[in-house]
C-alpha cells in the first residue's frame, strides 16, 4: 500500500513539478522572462486581486456558512446545495454569463456605465471572476467545522458569564482559525489559477488587466513553450510559499 501511494504521490505531484522546475532553470533565459516587465505587472496584478478575492469569499463565507448552520429558514437545503454550481460550471461559461450580465448592453451594464462603472474588460470585472469561481470554498471549509462543534461550551461560557462576544472571540473563534486559513488558501490558489473565465472578461492588454495565466497562455500561442514553463514555475514557486507559511502559521496554532 505504501508503495503503490508513494507511486501515485510522485506520478502525479512531485515528478510534473520537478519536470517544470528543470526546464525553467535549464532555459538559459530564466531571469529574463521571469523578470520581464511585463511578467512583473502581470504577477502583481494577479496575487493581488487574488488576495482581495481570498478575503472577499473568507469573510462572506463565514457569515454565510453561519447562518446555514446555525439557522433554519425556508429554502435552506436548496440554497445550501446551489452553494456548489461553481465547481461544475465551466468557468468560460461563467465568463460568458458575466459579460452578459456586465456587458455595455447587459442587464446590469448599461445601468452601471450611464453611472461611469465599467465591469468588462477591467481589473473589477477580474475580481468578480475570481469571486465566483472560488466562491464555495470558504464555506465548504468552514461549515463541517460549526456543526461539529459542541453547543455544550458555549453554554457553559454564558454560564459562566461571558459575553457573546467573549464566547465567540475565545470559544469559538480559536477553533475556526485553522479552516477559515483552510478556505482561504484554496480560494486564493483557485483564483491564481483561473483563466477560462477572465479571458473573456478582461481586455487581455500588457500592463493594464493582463494576468499570468493568461500572459501564460499566449506565450504557448506563440510557440514560446519554455517562456511558458518559466511563468508557471515563478507563479507555482511563489503559491507554494504563501501555502507554507499558512501551514507553518496553522501549527503554531
Amino acid at each position: 500500500m505504501r508503495i503503490l501511494i508513494s507511486c501515485y504521490f510522485l506520478t502525479f505531484l512531485i515528478l510534473p513539478i520537478v519536470v517544470l522546475f528543470f526546464i525553467s532553470f535549464n532555459s538559459g533565459h530564466f531571469i529574463s522572462q521571469a523578470f520581464s516587465p511585463v511578467a512583473l505587472c502581470t504577477y502583481q496584478l494577479s496575487f493581488s486581486l487574488s488576495l482581495i478575492a481570498c478575503l472577499i469569499n473568507t469573510f462572506f463565507g463565514f457569515l454565510i456558512a453561519w447562518v446555514l448552520v446555525r439557522y433554519d429558514f425556508p429554502g435552506k437545503k436548496f440554497f445550501d446545495a446551489i452553494i456548489d454550481l461553481p465547481f461544475s460550471l465551466p468557468t468560460s461559461v461563467a465568463g460568458l454569463s458575466f459579460c452578459a450580465i456586465y456587458g455595455s448592453s447587459g442587464w446590469f451594464g448599461t445601468f452601471l456605465l450611464n453611472h461611469g462603472i465599467q465591469i468588462i474588460f477591467t481589473k473589477l470585472g477580474i475580481l468578480l471572476a475570481m469571486i465566483f469561481v472560488s466562491f464555495p470554498f470558504g464555506i465548504r471549509s468552514v461549515q463541517p467545522v460549526l456543526l461539529e462543534m459542541d453547543k455544550q461550551l458555549e453554554e457553559a461560557a454564558w454560564c459562566l458569564g461571558a459575553t457573546p462576544w467573549q464566547t465567540f472571540s475565545r470559544v469559538l473563534w480559536p477553533t475556526l482559525i485553522p479552516a477559515l486559513l483552510t478556505g482561504m488558501v484554496l480560494s486564493f490558489s483557485r483564483c491564481i489559477g483561473e483563466y477560462g473565465s477572465i479571458v473573456l472578461l478582461s481586455s487581455n492588454f500588457p500592463f493594464k488587466d493582463l494576468i499570468t495565466p493568461v500572459l501564460i497562455f499566449q506565450c504557448l500561442e506563440q510557440y514560446d513553450y519554455t517562456g511558458a514553463t518559466v511563468l508557471g514555475s515563478v507563479l507555482l514557486f511563489f503559491c507554494f510559499f504563501f501555502f507554507l507559511i499558512v501551514n507553518i502559521f496553522q501549527n503554531k496554532n
